[in-house]
């Protein structure tokens, strides 16, 4: 395999056009990319916000689940 010879600003600037070709052909990439990032900094704010420091035993969870379906 014959080996090319490219410099630092070369090889950034086909970098930057790849990564702007393909958000730009598929947006949705960035999208869900962006989405998913959201969702778990809310999944993360949730858990931090319903962290009392406060902890049941695994008998009073069983007993509190299992009163919840009857």
């Amino acid at each position: 395999m014959a080996s090319l010879n490219i410099s630092k600003n070369e090889l950034a600037e086909l970098i930057k056009k790849a990564i702007v070709s393909t958000l730009t052909e598929r947006s949705d990439l960035l999208e869900n990319a962006v989405t998913e990032a959201i969702l778990d900094m809310k999944l993360g704010l949730a858990i931090e916000e319903g962290d009392t420091g406060e902890y049941l035993d695994e008998k009073q969870i069983i007993r509190l689940i299992s009163s919840n379906h009857r």
